[in-house]
C-alpha cells in the first residue's frame, strides 16, 4: 500500500527578541536601580506615572509591560492602552484615542487603567501639551508611563509629573551572557569572533542581538565573524582600519581599492562606512591632535553625505584628507 504523501509542514518564524524579552522582573538584566523602585510601587499598589529614558533596548518597555502583568494578571490586556508615538505622534491621537481610553474605569482591584506611550519624544510639542492636560483631568482613573530615548525632548510639565527612571547602557559581559543564553536554547555554535562582532555592532541593544542570531540561524547554525557581518550589512572594523593605515601611509589608490570593494562589491552604504570610519579613528596610531582634526573632517563628510552629496566623491575626498593630515609633521 502506497504510502501517504505528508504535507509540507509549515513553521512560523518566532521573533526572537519577543521571545526571549522578560516576563519577570527579576530576569531584566543590569537595571537593578529601575527594579528595586519598581518592586516597591507594586508591593504597596501605588503606581505614580513613570518616564523611563535610556538607550534602545535596554528593557524600558519589557519593565513597563511587566508592570501592566503584575498589576491585572490575566485581564492586563483590557486595562492598558500600548502605543508607538513614533507612528501616532499628532495631537488628534492623544485628544482621541488616548482620552477615550483614559476616561474609562478599570477592571479589577487596581483601580486605574495604563496607558504605555512608546518613543514619546517622537510626539510633537503641541500633542505633549494635549497629553499634559490630560494627564491633569484623568489622574484619578489612569497612570501613564512615557518611554523614551532623550528625556530633554520631553516638556517640562510632564517630566514633573512623572516618576523619571533612567536606565544604564548595558556592559559587554551583559551581551555575552544573553548571546550564550540564546545560543544554549537554539543549539547555536558562536565563533569568540562572532560574539566579539555582535557586541560591538550592537552597542547595549539586546533586542538587535537577538534579531541578529535569529538573521545568522536563518542562514547556519554555525556563526562566525563573516555570517555575522553578511546579515548586519555592515563594514567590517579589520577591512575599515586597514584602508584608513594605507590612506595615513601615503597609499592612496590602495585604500580607495578597499573603499570601492566595500561601496561597489559588498553594497554597503556610504554612512555605514562613514560610522565605521569614526570608530576606527580612535585607534589609528597617530598623535591626539591630527585624531582631533579627522574626527572633526569625519562630522563635516557625515553631514555632506546626509544632505544628499555623492557617498562615493565625499568618501574618496574624506580619504584624501586622511593622506594630508597623515602627511604633516
Amino acid at each position: 500500500m502506497a504510502k501517504k504523501k505528508e504535507k509540507p509542514r509549515i513553521v512560523e518564524l518566532e521573533v526572537w527578541a519577543e521571545k526571549y524579552r522578560p516576563k519577570k522582573l527579576s530576569e531584566v538584566i543590569n537595571q537593578e536601580h529601575v527594579v528595586s523602585r519598581i518592586k516597591a510601587f507594586l508591593e504597596t499598589k501605588t503606581l505614580p506615572h513613570l518616564l523611563f529614558a535610556g538607550p534602545p533596548g535596554t528593557g524600558k518597555t519589557t519593565i513597563a509591560l511587566i508592570i501592566a502583568r503584575e498589576l491585572y494578571g490575566d485581564a492586563w490586556r483590557l486595562n492598558t492602552l500600548e502605543l508607538n508615538a513614533s507612528d501616532a505622534r499628532g495631537i488628534d491621537v492623544i485628544r482621541g484615542q488616548v482620552k477615550n481610553f483614559a476616561r474609562t474605569r478599570a477592571i479589577g482591584e487596581f483601580p486605574y487603567k495604563l496607558i504605555i506611550l512608546d518613543e514619546a519624544d517622537a510626539l510633537t510639542s503641541d500633542a505633549q501639551q494635549a497629553l499634559r492636560r490630560t494627564m491633569e483631568m484623568f489622574a484619578e482613573l489612569t497612570r501613564f508611563i512615557l518611554i523614551c530615548n532623550y528625556s530633554s525632548r520631553i516638556i517640562e510639565p510632564i517630566q514633573s509629573r512623572c516618576a523619571v527612571f533612567r536606565f544604564r547602557a548595558l556592559e559587554d559581559k551583559d551581551v555575552k551572557k544573553f548571546i550564550e543564553r540564546i545560543a544554549k536554547n537554539e543549539k547555536l555554535k558562536l565563533t569568540s569572533d562572532a560574539e566579539k562582532a555582535i557586541i560591538e555592532i550592537v552597542e547595549g541593544d539586546l533586542r538587535r542581538v537577538a534579531n541578529i542570531l535569529q538573521a545568522c540561524a536563518a542562514l547556519t547554525n554555525k556563526i562566525d565573524e563573516d555570517v555575522v557581518f553578511q546579515v548586519v550589512a555592515r563594514a567590517r572594523p579589520r577591512e575599515v582600519k586597514d584602508m584608513l593605515e594605507l590612506a595615513i601611509k601615503g597609499e592612496f589608490a590602495k585604500a580607495r581599492e578597499l573603499l570601492h570593494k566595500m561601496i561597489l562589491h559588498e553594497g554597503l552604504s556610504g554612512s555605514d562606512v562613514i560610522q565605521e570610519i569614526h570608530r576606527q579613528i580612535y585607534k589609528l596610531d597617530i598623535d591626539e591632535r591630527k585624531k582631533v582634526e579627522l574626527l572633526a573632517k569625519c562630522g563635516d563628510y557625515e553631514f555632506r553625505l546626509d544632505m544628499g552629496a555623492n557617498e562615493l566623491i565625499q568618501l574618496e575626498a574624506l580619504l584624501a584628507q586622511f593622506m594630508l593630515i597623515g602627511s604633516q609633521k
